[in-house]
């Protein structure tokens, strides 16, 4: 085995362990961002995502989240309630509703957010260009890999 192999054998763990540490204390950052909104993280990061994904339907949001399709309904509720999304009867099945987001709270929840935005950015001034565009790789990559791996937690895939 060769040094850099051993090296990386080592290291990939303490990574892996970073990692695991992100994630909690992100979360529980979201936590306080979502108590500001009067919603918890779950309800603040389906917003997100639908943000990302446009309108959906409820059912779709649930496969996304891997939640189950009561416990949307309790999403959907709470952020309607503090009118952050709506729901519109889907124009082809009348049925079914469509889960829109509002934007106009958006300047609101950006500012929750700009003392991270702006820690952020004093941190990534600190790397040249090359560095960055490797950080952003990784984050691109973690954004499909966990994904796939939620949906093999449901055997989805």
């Amino acid at each position: 085995m060769t040094e850099e192999s051993l090296l990386k054998e080592e290291f990939i763990p303490s990574l892996i362990q970073e990692l695991r540490k992100f994630s909690t204390v992100n979360l529980f950052f979201i936590e306080g961002i979502a108590a500001k909104l009067h919603l918890n993280a779950t309800d603040l990061k389906c917003r997100d995502l639908l943000n990302y994904t446009g309108p959906i339907s409820a059912g779709k949001l649930a496969k996304l989240t891997n939640l189950t399709t009561g416990a949307i309904t309790g999403v959907i509720d709470r952020l309607e309630k503090v009118d952050l999304v709506e729901r519109r009867e889907d124009p082809n099945d009348r049925r079914r509703v469509i889960i829109h987001p509002l934007t106009h709270r958006a300047s609101e929840i950006r500012e929750l957010f700009k003392p991270l935005s702006n820690s952020l950015s004093e941190l990534f001034k600190k790397y040249n260009e090359e560095e960055l565009k490797l950080i952003l790789d990784i984050l691109v990559q973690f954004n499909e890999i966990y994904p796939q791996e939620t949906r093999k937690l449901t055997n989805d895939e």
